[in-house]
């Protein structure tokens, strides 16, 4: 072997040694079998994957019901006002409000921390189970607070504690799922959001006529204490479902443990890990050097704006002119509407890689709610309407992979982006507490300003579709990479495709093949 061999071999030996110590602690690479994805048949490849992503479906499926709890959680507190919340604390309006919006503090504040947290660790299944045992535990103390004091403290420590979440989970599909499947997904779990809304004020409803007195508490204290008893029972079974990562994951054979690195590889042209020279906030740096965040931060705080009128459903569906209970039964079957839409538009996003119009799509459909809702006193029409305005929650659910995939790698900076963009969101949830104030003629003028921010929100869009389009012609000349390559993640993505050593050509040529979804 002559000096020039050995040295290229020497180099490909430390780089995949490199790729043995990398970040995530409990990482491993081991091939017992000696299985080789690169010589795999492809129908065997295709048995071998189609397996995987059933068992993947089957745990990722608990997503939902943590969603339905963390909203149930986050929400129970509106239901709990009905039976006398507020006066047995001797709240006023304003000392109410104040127990709504600091949830939101919390839950800004926490996110990317929890998001920088989450992508290090090995395993995340142990680390959401143990935050939704803290919240449920929250959740539960807040039945027995005494005055204003003891309940700001507890929903402040509620949304602290809940916002490691939402970020958390949509990190953790998109370190199982291609760009190609991410949005279909990401709809399975924000179907918990959607049913949420419709059937928190029945579930509500239920406890609260029916636990006036027991033991000698108030309705709405065992409400606090039956939904954060569940929430704590589900959260012992997360420990045991949830996945963690395609390297360490319990339940999967090796081979499907190959075949899903293998599949995040050859989605983007590398593997989906960090490298062990990044530090813990590299990717928090990183993020915030991107332009595409900030448009993607403000246009995301629009829409979630426009979207405010789901907080305040039942009020508008109110103005239809029904009884109580015909009102709660009719605020139910839009929610289940936007349910079956959102998951038909993503499904459909994700068949044709297309994002763009499969988030405007659905926002015009809720503009032409609005419209109808300010120029008509028909019942019928109303609502009618409200199942337009209902359905543009589809558009919202494809932006999460939107972000995802207009962020691929490093996982560390995905991580950042995702938490931050839906961080600075919830201004948008505190900014729209105020919009429905506004109840003139039918709250016409609320419609006019959440119109307004949908308007916003697809010039946004159309923006940071142009930048996207900018980037993948740079990319198509060569004049720009997506992202910075590191040595041991060079090693790690060879060995996921089988290749014994880094060879540089093949490396390049998958990222050189890598656009943007627009």
């Amino acid at each position: 072997m002559d000096a020039k061999a050995a040295d290229s071999r020497q180099v490909s030996l430390e780089s995949d040694d490199k790729a043995h110590v990398h970040a995530h602690e409990g990482d491993h690479f081991t091939n017992p079998h000696n299985l080789n994805v690169a010589t795999m048949d492809p129908e065997h490849r295709a048995r071998v994957e189609k397996s995987l992503k059933r068992k993947l479906d089957t745990r990722c499926s608990l997503f939902v019901l943590i969603y339905i709890m963390n909203y149930l959680d986050r929400n129970n507190i509106a239901a709990a006002r009905l039976k006398g919340l507020q006066r047995d604390l001797s709240l006023n309006d304003t000392q109410y409000a104040t127990c709504l919006s600091i949830l939101y503090v919390g839950y800004i504040l926490m996110q990317v921390p929890s998001n920088i947290l989450i992508n290090r660790i090995s395993r995340p299944s142990l680390y959401i189970s143990a935050v939704m045992i803290v919240w449920g535990l929250i959740s539960t103390c807040t039945g027995i607070v005494t005055g204003f004091g003891s309940m700001v403290a507890t929903r402040f420590l509620l949304g602290f504690v809940e916002a490691a979440f939402l970020p958390g989970a949509l990190l953790i599909l998109s370190k199982w799922y291609t760009r190609k499947e991410l949005t279909y997904r990401n709809a399975i779990l924000f179907c918990g959001n959607l049913i949420s809304n419709a059937f928190s004020a029945l579930i509500g409803a239920g406890v609260l006529s029916n636990m006036d007195g027991v033991l000698g508490h108030a309705a709405w204290r065992w409400l606090f204490w039956i939904e954060g008893a569940i929430t704590m029972a589900v959260a012992v079974s997360a420990v045991f479902i949830l996945p963690d990562l395609p390297t360490n994951s319990r339940g999967f054979t090796e081979e499907e443990l190959m075949v899903a690195r293998l599949r995040m590889t050859e989605d983007v042209g590398e593997a989906d890990t960090d490298s062990a020279d990044q530090g813990v906030f590299d990717g928090f740096m990183m993020v915030i050097k991107d332009v595409k965040v900030y448009v993607l931060m403000l246009t995301f705080t629009a829409y979630v704006v426009g979207l405010s009128f789901n907080a305040f459903f039942p009020t508008l569906t109110k103005t239809l002119h029904f009884d109580d209970i015909p009102t709660l039964l009719m605020s139910a079957p839009p929610w289940v509407f936007a349910c079956i839409i959102s998951l038909l538009n993503a499904w459909h996003s994700d068949r044709t890689e297309e994002k763009f119009f499969h988030i405007t799509g659905p926002i015009c459909v809720g503009i032409v709610g609005f419209v109808i809702s300010m120029s008509t006193d028909n019942v019928a029409a109303r609502y009618v309407a409200l199942f337009l305005q209902a359905s543009s929650y589809a558009g919202f659910i494809c932006f999460y992979s939107w972000i995802s995939s207009s962020f691929p790698r490093p996982p560390a900076k995905r991580a950042v982006a995702l938490a931050m963009v839906n961080a600075f969101s919830q201004l948008g949830n505190i900014a729209g507490s105020y919009v429905w104030d506004l109840k003139e003629d039918g709250f016409r003028k609320s419609y006019g300003i959440v119109t307004a921010m949908f308007g916003i929100t697809i010039v946004g869009c159309w923006i940071f579709r142009m930048m996207l389009v900018s980037l993948n012609k740079k990319l198509e000349r060569g004049e720009e990479t997506a992202w910075a390559t590191h040595a041991d993640v060079a090693a790690t993505t060879a060995h996921n495709e089988g290749r014994s050593s880094v060879d540089a050509a093949a490396t390049t040529k998958l990222r050189s093949e890598f656009r943007y979804l627009i």
